[in-house]
This record gives C-alpha cells, structure tokens and sequence, in this order.
C-alpha cells in the first residue's frame, strides 16, 4: 500500500525499499569534483596529483599564518614546545609553529591593582575589618606563566579555580595581613599605626610570592581602611571620642602651663634682679651715709660749734621742707604756736621774682627765705 496512493513513491519521494549506497556515493563524488574543479563526467577527474598539491600549500599557508603574531615593547612570550619551556621573546613580530608550540603573552609593565577585605583578629583579641590594596607586577614571565597553577586572574588556566579565592596573590595577601594585623593591638590597627602595618604586610607578602616562585614584584600597598565590626562601631566611636577629649584636654593644660611656668619664671628672675638692685642701693647708701660721716667728723673736729648749727639747721631744714603745719610747745608758757607752713609758702612764692606755676613745687630759695623767717621768729619768741 502506498503512502498516498502515488504508486510506489513515498511520501519524501523514495521507494519502497532501503536507499542505495552506491546511488548515494556518485552523487557525493559528483558534487566534490564539482568543487575541486573536474569534470562530473569523470569520476575522480578532481583528485588530481595537481589539486592535492595546491591543497596541500594551501594547508600549509594557512597551518603557517596561524603562528605569526606581535609582541607589544612592553610585553613578553613565553613560548613551550610541546608542554616544554623553550625561551622567551622580547619585542617584535613573532614566529612559532602552531600546534608544536603553544605561546603566552605577558605585560610587564602594567602595574595590576589587587584589593582585598577581611575580618582580622587583633594581638588583644578584637576583631577588625581591614581593607587593603595591592598594586603589583610581573618581573618573571616564566615563572609567573609555569610555576603558579592560577596566580591571578589573568592567568588562570583551569576553569575550576578561576575564582577570587583561589588566587595565589589572594591567599598570599590575605596570609601576610592576617599575621601583621594578629601580631599588632587594635589603637594600632585603626590610628598610627596603619603605616607600618602597610609596610610589613608588602615586606611579608613579597616574602611568600618570592618563596613560591611567582614572579610578581609587589610595588605598593595601601591600607585603605580599617575599624571595627558594624556591631560594636557605636561603642567604638564613644572610645575614639573620648581620646580625642582625652587629647585635647591634655594640649589645653600643656597650652596653659607653658603660658603660666614662663610667666612665673619671668616674675621670680624679676623680683631676684629687684632684690639684688635693692641690695646694690642699700649698700651704696650705706657706705655713703659712712662716707658723709667721716666727712663730717673730719669738719666736725676742726669746727664743732659750725658744724653742729649746721648740721641742726639742715635737720630743721628737712623737716620742714616735708611738712606744711607746725606746732611749737613754748617754754614757760600753756600756749601752743601753730605755723601755717602752706600758707605761709604760697605767701613766699607770691614774693619771688622768679615766675613759679600755681600747681609745680616750691623753689629752693623760697623754702630757705621761709626756714629762715621761722627760725628768726623761734627766736625772737624765746627771747621775749
């Protein structure tokens, strides 16, 4: 029975029947000499000695244009025969058989960033979160493409470990931040101390990369931040404030006792050079008033009765000049003699013909015109 009632014919135009190999076979010949260039009335016309060379050279073309390419001045390749090392090349337009060779193209130059974070235990036992960044390169193209499995993740050759912690420099930075940040107190972590922490963590982390043979040189490394975990920041910044009072309360007093201890310094080197000029004058008085002494001795012996009226007369002299009222006690009599002295002088100074200011001192003159005038009536009132 038919398929459509088309005799024999199937519905995708075959009989009834399995297909013919040999049928199936000249077509495929046919339609490959076709291509290759032959004629379709003469099988195998296209397999010629001729067209299988220049297919050959074609192939060859193609297998040689396959391992030309360009090495960037500032890149390396690092060229394996076989799976084996065989050299690295420098700069240039390169040449390696493909599928014998296989190459590696690596900048050296480049400076790559790497930034790691992480929960770290303190010396003191506190938990910090420190976040830091590595910058680094690559000095040792061979060691860095054969000796490290995945060192980052621009050369990581299995699928499997083209994670983020599966890195070498991942795990190595991680190492040297952990045993930095576990040898260290945390005021040292989260305040000054982040500098030298940075700097031992580069020294530490090169030390691990250069032991496991990576060929990465660590240029710099920043600590980025740190301070505690979210759950205690409240109480640490109650902690930071308060030093930061502690601080400032401190520079204050400092402030105020460098201002007071050399103010105090300057007083006592004041009043020792105001003790020292009051020695150095009572001294010099003293030996003047010895000096005046023995002057006057000296006069005193020649002349005694000229020299004690002297000697009264500038003795009555000094103390009247200090004083502007005087009251004399009279011998056989109750009466008491006042002498209106201020009066008396501005009288005196009215006299002279020497033009004095109301309100300036009186002159010399005037002063002995008035001792003179009272002694004289001292004595005119004794005699009487």
């Amino acid at each position: 029975m038919s398929w459509n009632g088309n005799g024999d014919k199937d519905p995708w135009g075959r009989k009834d029947g399995p297909p013919d190999i040999d049928e199936f076979i000249n077509k495929f010949k046919k339609k490959l000499n076709s291509i290759l260039g032959g004629k379709s009335g003469s099988p195998g016309a296209g397999f010629s000695k001729r067209n299988i060379f220049y297919g050959l050279i074609l192939i060859v073309l193609i297998w040689a244009g396959m391992g030309i390419y360009q090495v960037e001045q500032a890149e390396r390749s690092v060229v394996l025969r076989l799976g084996d090392y065989v050299s690295t090349k420098g700069p240039g337009l390169r040449w390696n058989p493909p599928i014998i060779d296989s190459w590696y193209v690596v900048d050296v130059v480049q400076v790559k960033p790497h930034k790691h974070t992480a929960l770290m235990l303190t010396k003191d036992e506190n938990i910090v979160s420190v976040s830091l960044s590595v910058q680094y390169q690559i000095i040792n193209p061979e060691n860095y493409i054969l000796k490290i499995r995945c060192p980052d993740k621009d050369n990581c050759r299995r699928a499997d470990l083209r994670s983020t912690n599966t890195y070498t420099i991942t795990q190595a930075t991680e190492s040297a931040l952990r045993h930095v940040v576990g040898s260290a107190n945390m005021d040292d972590v989260l305040t000054v101390g982040r500098e030298q922490i940075a700097i031992s963590t580069k020294a530490r982390l090169q030390e691990y990369l250069d032991r496991y043979q990576t060929g990465i040189r660590v240029v710099v490394v920043n600590i980025e931040d740190s301070s505690p975990p979210d759950q205690v920041q409240a109480a640490f910044d109650d902690v930071i404030k308060a030093r930061e009072d502690e601080v400032r309360v401190r520079n204050e007093a400092e402030t105020y006792a460098n201002g007071l201890v050399p103010e105090a310094r300057g007083q006592a080197q004041r009043m020792i050079q105001d003790a020292q000029a009051y020695r150095a004058q009572v001294v010099a008085e003293s030996e003047g008033e010895a000096t005046r002494f023995n002057l006057l001795l000296a006069e005193y012996q020649k002349a005694p009765v000229v020299t004690r009226n002297r000697l009264y007369l500038d003795a009555v002299q000094t103390v009247m000049t200090n004083s502007t009222k005087v009251l004399i006690d009279l011998e056989g009599s109750n009466n008491i003699l006042y002498l209106p002295l201020d009066k008396i002088v501005n009288q005196a100074e009215s006299r002279v013909t020497i033009a004095v200011p109301p309100s300036g001192p009186a002159s010399e003159s005037s002063i002995r015109e008035l001792t003179n005038r009272v002694i004289a009536e001292i004595q005119k009132r004794n005699r009487r």
